[in-house]
């Protein structure tokens, strides 16, 4: 897919998954009716911001996207 104006990719970065009660990506996908996002890539990474775990897999997951068009 071209990333274009339509296809504009959407990351989403599921931070503070180390919280007991924290929405899975699963969880999150489906809340935000990501799914239904047809013409666009998009990806949900779980993440912790303050240790860095997950956030360079969505960065690598973007970059890798854009580096495809």
């Amino acid at each position: 897919m071209s990333v274009g104006v339509i296809g504009i990719p959407v990351l989403v970065l599921a931070n503070k998954q180390y919280l007991i009660g924290a929405l899975s990506c699963a969880d999150i996908t489906k809340k935000l009716g990501m799914n239904h996002l047809r013409n666009r890539p998009w990806y949900v990474q779980a993440c912790c911001a303050t240790s860095g775990d997950g956030l360079y897999e969505g960065i690598d997951w973007l970059v890798s996207l854009l580096n495809k068009n």
